[in-house]
């Protein structure tokens, strides 16, 4: 019976320490990874661009407070990007009027991002389950444009921002159609990377989160849950597939519990330029 009784406290212990760790890294300082991204469709002339790449923020739990994102603004700050990206996501939870309640925390912060060509983003499945409106307006306050199935020039690129697919709000032909008739490099950002297989060639480019890299990835096992419908194919990271190239960032906040295991936050800093 003693040993019974060490094994278990033993056990807690040893899970209660695991949990500590997973709050610590899902708290951590975003790990930035860097890709040079030369774009056939690069207007002749133009000068390359530094792109910042975030998603997933979900303010309001245990895991994203108003000062941790702060010391994440000043972090892509000091990148010195010409251009903010945020693939949606904005609000932790799933029940109806969350946003309203939880999310004016993080418009300060979002509102001090410095960038030459500004801040772009597109709504997640979260902020459509919490309350897209009250999510546009906090957006609107921090002075961030938001893309919904529609596109817009932004320096060199022909910005597209695509709905979200996951809860059923995506128009892959409007966003399209949209783009061909801006000039410049098309660039497509998204909340989730699930709409990759159905670009067409003119859609070279595609940036996304909503997977959270799998957020807890067990040695062996893998990743605990899925929210892709292709596995790996489209989990985590750079994925090149002919023409095409997919960037899914891991995000900077969770979902379902402030843990992360595997697959720490991140954003990515992408230079942008002519194909050589």
């Amino acid at each position: 019976m003693r040993r019974a009784l060490y094994f278990l406290a033993g056990l807690v212990a040893a899970l209660g320490l695991f949990a500590t760790y997973c709050l610590f890294d899902a708290r951590r300082d975003p790990l930035v990874r860097r890709a040079e991204l030369p774009l056939s469709d690069w207007p002749r002339g133009a000068a390359p661009i530094r792109v910042v790449l975030i998603s997933d923020i979900h303010i309001g739990s245990a895991a994203m407070g108003p000062e941790r994102l702060e010391r994440v603004v000043a972090q892509i700050n000091a990148l010195r990007p010409d251009l903010v990206l945020i693939a949606g996501d904005f609000v932790a939870g799933h029940a109806p009027d969350t946003s309203a309640q939880i999310g004016a925390p993080m418009v300060k912060p979002l509102s001090h991002l410095h960038a030459r060509l500004g801040v772009v983003a597109v709504i997640g499945n979260h902020d459509w389950w919490t309350g897209a409106d009250p999510v546009r307006a906090l957006l609107a306050a921090a002075h961030i444009r938001i893309l919904e199935n529609a596109a817009m020039p932004v320096g060199p690129l022909a910005l597209g921002g695509m709905g979200d697919l996951y809860d059923e709000h995506a128009d892959l032909d409007a966003t399209l159609r949209a783009m061909r008739a801006i000039p410049g490099a098309h660039v497509l950002l998204t909340h989730s990377p699930d709409i990759a297989p159905q670009l067409p060639r003119d859609a070279p480019l595609l940036l996304a989160g909503h997977t959270h890299c799998g957020q807890v990835v067990l040695p062996i096992y893998g990743p605990l849950a899925s929210v892709t419908r292709y596995g790996e194919r489209y989990r985590c990271g750079i994925r090149r597939e002919g023409a095409r190239t997919v960037i899914v960032t891991a995000g900077l906040g969770t979902s379902g519990g402030p843990f992360r295991f595997g697959a720490p936050p991140d954003l990515w800093l992408l230079t942008m330029g002519p194909a050589r």
